[in-house]
């Protein structure tokens, strides 16, 4: 098939999903051909009822010109097919946030944690002062103070059907809370013997209404909890040092990283170990699933949109198969030893992808919530794009003078956030691969940062112990 033009100059190009699956056969295309015009073209061959917005990318790099110019400006041959990755993006746009509309005081230390609600309504904060605080996002003011942990609180989670709050702290036991009026469900759960490392919720489309959640922790174990029962029902134990990161997979299936330098997967019935990921020189320091973004925010989505119950699970589950696709669910390590890893756990013990460039340990990583890019947040001050599917390094992001220890993406996975110990956060722009806003504000570093999963705001917290919430 080819299109007609004026000047007749064609250029033989096949057009590939991010998977690497053919649309059709090689098809001459006119040299003046640009987005606009293969967007036609791939929503016509996808029988798409409506114009979808697509992205399209030339080796990794964002075509934003007529094919022609491309050939020309990089001085590609016209005697060599073309591939060009066509990428659906998403229906709506989110706004970039640029000014910060409330600091709020109220934590008496340091605010170590920040989680927005799956619908993001609501907001959660853990801080040095061992509360937890719950925040009214409309009158931008403390709602609840939630008093019952006795160390710092280390880590915060949501279900998420936005029904309970978990936290976890310095001295290891765990507080379930209902957010709706800030009160604590029955006595804190104790079993791990040192602090929390992280919290992960059995994603809804599993089992709806949640009850269980996993934890991690320095003790060397994981352990599975029933919010029902208010008790641990199964301890995950086999790694040989501090479990520092857990994330509960789309496929029922439990990740956990350690200071082992080894990713182990259990089953959740009875907590068998299944497979161990190796690779890893040094500490494992955090993990992403590439399905993350839907498996926090279940069955709502960005029209805000509440379902009953009885719906909630099919909905996530909607959700979940349209993010996944044909193609395995993704995992991808973060370590000391500068490197991170990509993986397909359910279709292979050996990594997809070694991805090397940090200069020093990697704090943070985590998938855009389309899985299309995985973003890095290093000690090295830099914040790395790579490529969700291929693992291919896409770009450095630098302007922080001081390490970076999160990030966090907008919904629409156009914009990434990061915070760092330089006091500022900043938001850098996908297409253009540059610093989109500088976000100062806060007048000592920045240990958390969250972006809500309506896309409407932003929080930050840090050592001078407020709450920023920034707007666009």
């Amino acid at each position: 098939m080819s299109m007609d033009t004026d000047e007749g100059k064609t250029v033989m190009c096949l057009l590939t999903d991010p998977e690497g699956t053919h649309l059709g056969s090689a098809m001459y295309i006119p040299q003046n051909a640009g987005p606009l015009q293969l967007t036609q073209l791939v929503n016509r061959f996808l029988d798409n009822e409506e114009m979808l917005p697509y992205s399209f990318y030339v080796s990794d790099e964002e075509l934003l010109v007529p094919v022609g110019t491309y050939l020309e400006k990089n001085k590609v041959s016209v005697e060599k097919v073309l591939t060009i990755v066509y990428q659906q993006q998403a229906v709506f746009r989110i706004r970039p946030v640029n000014r910060c509309s409330q600091t709020i005081a109220g934590h008496a230390e340091a605010v170590l944690c920040v989680s927005f609600s799956p619908d993001g309504k609501q907001l959660a904060s853990g801080s040095g002062d061992t509360t937890v605080r719950l925040w009214d996002l409309y009158t931008e003011t403390p709602l609840f103070t939630c008093k019952g942990h006795k160390n710092w609180v280390l880590t915060v989670a949501w279900s998420p059907d936005g029904k309970h709050l978990v936290s976890g702290s310095k001295s290891g036991e765990i507080c379930c809370w209902n957010p709706k009026k800030g009160e604590l469900e029955g006595s804190p759960l104790t079993g791990h013997k040192k602090w929390i490392t992280g919290i992960s919720w059995e994603p809804v489309h599993l089992s709806s209404p949640c009850r269980r959640f996993v934890t991690s922790s320095k003790d060397g174990d994981a352990r599975i909890w029933d919010i029902t029962l208010k008790k641990s029902i199964i301890c995950l134990s086999g790694h040989t040092l501090a479990v520092t990161c857990v994330k509960w997979g789309g496929d029922g299936i439990i990740y956990t990283g350690s200071q082992d330098c080894t990713i182990k997967m259990w089953e959740t019935t009875q907590g068998k170990l299944i497979r161990e990921l190796k690779g890893h020189g040094h500490w494992i320091n955090s993990l992403a699933l590439s399905t993350e973004y839907v498996l926090r925010t279940g069955a709502f989505d960005h029209t805000g949109r509440q379902y009953p119950p009885n719906e909630e699970k099919q909905k996530a589950l909607e959700r979940y198969n349209q993010i996944k696709g044909d193609s395995p669910e993704r995992l991808v390590s973060g370590s000391d030893d500068f490197t991170m890893f990509l993986w397909e756990p359910s279709v292979s013990k050996q990594p997809k992808k070694r991805l090397t460039g940090h200069q020093q340990l990697v704090n943070h990583v985590y998938f855009s919530p389309d899985g299309k890019w995985i973003a890095s947040a290093s000690f090295d001050k830099s914040v790395r794009l790579w490529n969700g599917v291929t693992g291919q390094f896409v770009t450095t992001f630098r302007g922080h003078v001081g390490p970076v220890y999160q990030v966090s993406w907008s919904a629409d996975s156009r914009l990434l956030l990061s915070g760092s110990k330089d006091s500022t956060l900043k938001i850098w722009e996908i297409r253009t691969k540059k610093l989109k806003q500088d976000l100062p504000g806060h007048a000592d570093e920045v240990f958390a940062v969250d972006w809500s999963p309506d896309g409407e705001k932003v929080v930050s917290g840090g050592k001078d112990r407020v709450l920023k919430l920034w707007k666009g």
